[in-house]
Order: structure tokens, then C-alpha cells, then sequence
């Protein structure tokens, strides 16, 4: 019951958006995948969001997921896939224009907000694994991780800066140690190019490791004319006497002579000494595209070619279709 004690309060608020709101939006999303890593998988993930009163909204996410083998990250891009129902994100958020910036105040159940973050960041581009560094398992910082607290931002037009103090909401078998998590980010825009830089202290990535963990970030996104570059560069420690480092770099292309058909590519390294005297130091490759064949269907596949340290290196093909429902009202 801990890592629900923030909820009860949000649900509160949804219930009142949904009687009294301007406007509410419920999404739908079913996948189903496989892997030539010999796995088969399922999800779906249920969204409901919207406004309570102007400058006032709320967002509740829920998610099932399951695979035929617990057998390496296929389709892990910030969901679990362990068979269980998952109440994800749950918070609602008030947002004031003092001058000429911006502050919003969010209370509740949220992803932690280090680096390139959001779902919609890894879930619908078209990849179907989360980035090596954005993995549970390699002792970095996870797209399974969520904060339990309150969060602020505040913005200018080019520069935004947050801070989030809360406890852990780790909804995978690798969550963190309960206690304090603080996690800071600022972000700015220079053109078409977005920069940002996190830093989180929380506890450790097992239960019984010491310690606490601590990892700084970089990131930076850069589009124009259909193309995006977009990347993370991680480093700092799991827990005491352990280190990771790693990051990704991501080009992705839609322009309108490709139709429905978005391209992808992603070169990423993650290194880890958490798991000594076994170290942990893999590359990975990936080619991938994603077809909206409707406003509802879409298919994602993708080719693997990973490099790890004293192995063989491995090639998969993942494909993964998704159909997705929208249904939008306004009061």
C-alpha cells in the first residue's frame, strides 16, 4: 500500500473532472508482438485524461502486459510486460502564467521526469525495446520508473526548469529502495535545437545494494522539415562502488513522399560494472520502420544487431501491430 499512498487523492480529482470538466479523453492501445529472440507478446494500456477547470488537468494511465518468455527486452519501451495490471501515471496538474512565463504544479503519480521521458518519447515512434541505458536491468535510469510526490516546472519561452521531490513508484522487479527521490532538469532552445540536462539521487536500484543511486544526463533534440535527431548520454552510479554509462543516438524521418511510412535508425552503448565480476558492455544497431496503414492500425518492425563483450553477437526481427481507439468529449 506505500507506493500508492499519493493516488487516492488524484482519483479524487478525476472523478471530479469527469462530473464537472470541460473536457475529458479516454485512449485505448492494444499490441500484440513477436520476436524472432523466440517470444510473443501482448499489451494494452488504457489513458484517460483532460481538463477539471481552465488551468486544471488531470491524467490516469493503466497497462497490461505479458510476454511467452522472460527472455531478453523485446517490446519493453515503457511499459512491464509481467503479466500483472499496472496503474502507471495518476496526477492531476495546475498551471498559472505569472508575467511572461509559466508555472505548473503537478501532484501525484508521474514518470520520473530525467532526460527524454515521456511515453509517447518511446512508445509510438515505432521502436519496439527501450533504449540499453532506459532498460531496468542494466542498472541505469528505466522507462519503468515513477515518482510518487510533487512536481514543479517553470518556464520561460526558451528555458524551463523542474524539480520533483517524491518517493519511488517502480512498477518492474528491479524498482528502487523506498526513500526520497529528487530529481532536476532544466531544458532550452536554441532554434530548431532543444538541450536539456537531469540529475536524480533517490535509493538504490536493489533492495539490498548500499547506498544510493545517483545519475546525471544530457540530451538534446533537433528537428526540422521531417527529420528528428534526438539522444541521451547517462552516467553515475547504481548504487555505492558501482558505475554506469551509456546513451543512444536516434534518427528518425517522415517526410510526405514517404505516405504512412516513418523511418528509423538508432546506434546506442551501455556500460556497467554493477554486476561485478561480470561486466556488463554492449552495443546495439537498429533499423526500423513504422507503417500507419489507418487512423487506428499501425505496424512497427524492426531489425537487431546487439554486440556484447566476450559473446557472439545477436540479430533479431521484432514486429509489433498496435490498434489504437480515441474517444474525445466536451462539456
Amino acid at each position: 500500500m506505500k507506493r500508492f499512498r499519493f493516488v487516492a487523492p488524484i482519483v479524487v480529482l478525476m472523478w471530479a473532472g469527469s462530473a464537472n470538466g470541460q473536457s475529458a479523453s479516454v485512449e485505448v492501445d492494444q499490441t500484440v508482438g513477436y520476436s524472432t529472440d523466440d517470444l510473443a507478446a501482448g499489451a494494452t494500456q488504457v489513458r484517460a485524461f483532460g481538463d477539471i477547470t481552465a488551468g486544471t488537468r488531470y491524467m490516469v494511465e493503466g497497462a497490461w502486459g505479458a510476454r511467452s518468455a522472460d527472455n531478453g527486452d523485446s517490446f519493453e519501451m515503457a511499459y512491464p510486460y509481467d503479466n500483472r495490471i499496472h496503474l502507471m501515471e495518476a496526477y492531476g496538474e495546475h498551471m498559472f502564467a505569472p508575467g511572461q512565463g509559466i508555472l505548473s504544479v503537478r501532484g501525484g503519480r508521474y514518470r520520473t521526469p530525467f532526460g527524454i521521458y515521456d511515453a509517447s518519447d518511446h512508445s509510438y515512434f515505432g521502436f519496439l525495446r527501450s533504449p540499453l541505458v532506459r532498460y531496468d536491468e542494466y542498472f541505469a535510469v528505466s522507462n519503468t520508473q515513477l515518482e510518487q510526490g510533487g512536481d514543479v516546472v517553470v518556464g520561460w519561452p526558451r528555458l524551463s526548469l523542474e524539480a520533483s521531490v517524491g518517493v519511488p513508484g517502480d512498477v518492474s522487479d528491479e524498482g528502487r529502495r523506498m526513500g526520497t527521490d529528487t530529481v532536476l532538469r532544466g531544458q532550452g532552445a536554441i532554434g530548431a535545437l532543444i538541450v536539456g540536462g537531469s540529475f536524480m539521487r533517490s535509493g538504490p536500484a536493489s533492495e539490498d545494494a548500499p547506498g544510493h543511486a545517483r545519475f546525471q544526463g544530457i540530451d538534446a533534440r533537433w528537428m526540422r522539415q521531417g527529420i528528428q535527431v534526438r539522444g541521451e548520454w547517462i552516467w553515475g552510479q547504481p548504487f555505492d562502488a558501482a558505475s554506469t554509462r551509456g546513451g543512444y543516438l536516434d534518427l528518425i524521418v517522415h517526410r510526405p513522399a514517404m505516405g504512412p511510412v516513418t523511418a528509423m535508425m538508432r546506434v546506442e552503448h551501455a556500460w556497467s560494472n554493477a554486476e561485478a565480476p561480470e561486466r556488463l558492455d554492449s552495443s546495439r544497431y537498429t533499423a526500423a520502420a513504422r507503417i500507419r496503414l489507418f487512423n487506428q492500425f499501425a505496424i512497427a518492425v524492426e531489425l537487431v544487431r546487439e554486440y556484447e563483450a566476450a559473446e557472439e553477437p545477436s540479430t533479431a526481427v521484432d514486429v509489433g501491430f498496435t490498434y489504437s481507439l480515441r474517444r474525445d468529449t466536451r462539456r
